[in-house]
């Protein structure tokens, strides 16, 4: 008698994953979110995103699970390190144990680094009569051989930026150097891009010491000295105060007294103190804004 056997259907293979590639979103200059859409078809999938700067991409993000389910759902990776004003290629891929997807190719392009400006005076303060310089970088896609130029408001601050000096081009990094003659007091200081867009550095005081001298001469008196020494610009009315410079101790003040009247240039300070042997220096302090307070050089009293 013959068996009559019943046949099993086929099982059906599992559908692997769909996947499309979306606009890609918060686009700057050196990061992007791309984004797209996977179907897991009900297996448990994963999905990734490859980019860069060719249809060779080249990079990929972390593998990252869109669950089992049977609908489209949106995905989405933040990338970063990208190359300022470059165009990216990219796509997304969904992989399950079923099989792989890939979206088309889209593209987007990184935006321009904004430009910005960085300054410093070099000294600052610098002393009354002496030249200083302006050095700075400007940073951001396009600062090699781009226009700049120097401005300056002096104290008390009232007349508004002018342009110093002439237009300079940066150097390929984006450096810059403006030297400055003739500064005679206290002034708001920046650079400014020329031409669009227009950046400016954030505003920068240059202070202008005044020029101290510091002599001294013996007297009659046993014990004492006259200190005496100049002022310029004329300050009149500002207060001194002589210092004996003591190693490894601070300084002890030995006196004081106040800037008179000079020429139209320069001012004077004169008095009698008290001294021991040792170096001494003179501290000019300048409250009116115009300039800033200064010591002379040491002077030695044997």
């Amino acid at each position: 008698m013959l068996a009559v056997g019943v046949c099993s259907p086929t099982a059906e293979a599992a559908p692997a994953p769909s996947a499309s590639t979306a606009a890609a979103s918060s686009v700057a200059y050196s990061s992007a979110v791309l984004r797209g859409h996977v179907n897991p078809h009900g297996q448990a999938t994963n999905f990734m995103f490859e980019y860069g700067t060719t249809r060779k991409y080249g990079t990929q993000s972390p593998l990252s699970p869109v669950g089992s389910g049977s609908g489209s759902v949106a995905v989405s990776q933040a990338v970063a390190g990208l190359t300022p004003l470059s165009t990216y290629h990219y796509r997304v891929v969904a992989l399950s144990s079923a099989g792989a997807a890939v979206g088309a190719d889209r593209t987007f392009t990184t935006l321009k680094v904004p430009l910005s400006v960085a300054i410093v005076g070099i000294p600052n303060p610098v002393l009354f009569g002496n030249p200083f310089v302006i050095e700075g970088t400007l940073s951001g896609t396009g600062s090699a051989n781009h226009q700049v130029m120097l401005q300056a408001n002096p104290f008390p601050y009232l007349g508004g930026f002018q342009q110093v000096g002439n237009v300079e081009l940066t150097n390929s990094a984006g450096g810059f150097s403006f030297p400055f003659v003739g500064l005679l007091q206290n002034a708001q200081v920046r650079v400014v891009t020329v031409g669009n867009p227009t950046v400016s550095s954030p505003v920068v005081i240059e202070g202008v010491a005044v020029r101290v001298s510091l002599h001294a001469r013996a007297t009659a008196r046993r014990g004492y000295a006259h200190l005496y020494g100049t002022v310029a610009p004329a300050e009149v009315g500002a207060l001194v105060g002589f210092q004996l410079l003591e190693p490894r101790h601070r300084s002890a003040n030995v006196g004081g007294t106040i800037v008179k009247a000079g020429t139209a240039s320069v001012s004077r300070f004169s008095r009698v103190v008290h001294v021991h042997r040792g170096l001494y220096q003179a501290l000019v302090r300048i409250s009116d804004g115009a300039h800033v307070s200064a010591y002379s050089a040491p002077v030695l009293i044997r």
